[in-house]
């Protein structure tokens, strides 16, 4: 991707944390960190009571907002791979009893569906675990006969998917070893990723050289559509709207790539319809100025491993009259983990034994993959709104007051 020209020179770093005075940077960096927590929590054996079990079922409770966007996630990525169903609802499923382990998950500890979910999952003996602050009522409905996976990192209230997503790998985890641990990634394993995906993205990186900055300057000044080519991928493009709108105040659409590539052609019509003598191969922005059109930008989030075959599926956005262009957008795992490796330790031998652990692929598994890819939108949305602000992004009347970056 070729960087814009953003308003805010997106390489100077000290201009762009002394605008950051509502600490998003800090806030959409702190995935890694919200993980880590939930792993923490785990070593302290906090779920020490679903080990062992054989549940039926697991059923994730979800308040409003990212919980809902984490157990869509959760779902859509692991499909038919976990040994036991995964189901998501607002309310505690009347068929819920002993056999099942309920998860409920939610920012607001006085939200009447949580607390009544938590007291009669409880009632009906079922293992219940909850992420959610532990106060007032909710306590009290918990009083101690529920694990907790409650906050340990204060975010802003938009990037907290990850925590959600975390506190469903723990469960998972716990409660299908070793079927379900092909599918989820390790939660500390998962948390190094992310967390050099944020030192990636941060505002000492130059532009060409940060995934982050450079989707915000492909952003910015366009109309957005974010596009998943798959089911995960398309919970997490709108995941990534929603952020874009509360973070930055950018208005975007989230779909499928199917749908999207079926509208392409009115699309184009749409973007071109007030300068229908516009020539994009003509017009120089330094000698003309803006362009009298909306330029369309798409961003296709995948975690697909073959990058040929996933260019493939968006080649059809390069036919077009340039009003309309397309992104690919992968979570370059690999070079994650090469940086992440220790060169002064020598790599393993090869090992002939079946049982044994095989080397990962490189790529990671698709919920690695989409969870460095949140990490790298939620900090594109706050590039964005340092870019919106002018001189402060303190304006929005959310304010994270756990430091700058």
């Amino acid at each position: 991707m070729i960087a814009g020209t953003p308003v805010l020179d997106l390489d100077d770093a000290a201009s762009l944390q002394a605008a950051d005075t509502g600490g998003a940077l800090r806030s959409a960096a702190s995935g890694g960190a919200q993980v880590r927590a939930t792993a923490a929590a785990v070593d302290e054996d906090v779920l020490a009571r679903l080990t062992g079990l054989r549940p039926r079922s697991v059923v994730l409770v979800c308040g409003s907002g990212r919980a809902t966007r984490a157990a869509g996630l959760l779902i859509a990525a692991l499909g038919e791979r976990a040994s036991l169903p995964i189901v998501s609802a607002s309310m505690l499923p009347p068929w819920v009893g002993p056999l099942d382990v309920v998860l409920v998950a939610g920012d607001d500890a006085g939200d009447p569906r949580l607390i009544d979910s938590v007291d009669r999952a409880v009632r009906r003996g079922a293992e219940v675990v909850v992420a959610a602050p532990l106060e007032g009522p909710l306590r009290a409905a918990a009083a101690g006969r529920a694990a907790s996976l409650e906050p340990r990192v204060p975010v802003l209230a938009y990037n907290r998917l990850l925590r959600f997503l975390a506190a469903g790998i723990a469960v998972l985890r716990a409660v299908d070893p070793i079927r379900t641990a092909e599918a989820v990634p390790d939660l500390t394993a998962l948390a190094d990723l992310l967390d050099a995906e944020a030192l990636r993205d941060g505002p000492q990186s130059d532009v060409f050289h940060n995934p982050a900055k450079t989707l915000a300057a492909r952003m910015h000044q366009r109309g957005i559509v974010l596009v998943g080519d798959s089911p995960a991928a398309t919970v997490l493009a709108a995941h990534a709207a929603e952020v874009l709108v509360q973070s930055a105040g950018r208005v975007s659409t989230a779909a499928g790539l199917a749908e999207i590539v079926a509208a392409l052609p009115r699309i184009t019509e749409t973007a071109g319809r007030a300068t229908p003598d516009f020539d994009p191969l003509f017009h120089d922005e330094e000698l003309d100025g803006p362009a009298p059109v909306e330029r369309i930008g798409v961003f296709v989030l995948s975690a697909d491993p073959d990058t040929s075959a996933a260019r493939r599926r968006i080649a059809v956005f390069g036919s077009g009259s340039g009003l309309v262009d397309a992104d690919l957008v992968g979570a370059d795992v690999d070079l994650l983990q090469t940086a992440l490796a220790d060169p002064s330790v020598p790599a393993a031998a090869k090992i002939d034994d079946p049982a044994a652990p095989r080397p990962s692929s490189g790529h990671g598994t698709e919920l690695e993959q989409l969870a460095v890819l949140a990490v790298r939108l939620e900090m594109a949305a706050a590039y964005l709104r340092l870019l919106g602000s002018g001189t402060s992004a303190s304006t929005g009347g959310d304010h994270f007051d756990g430091g700058r970056y």
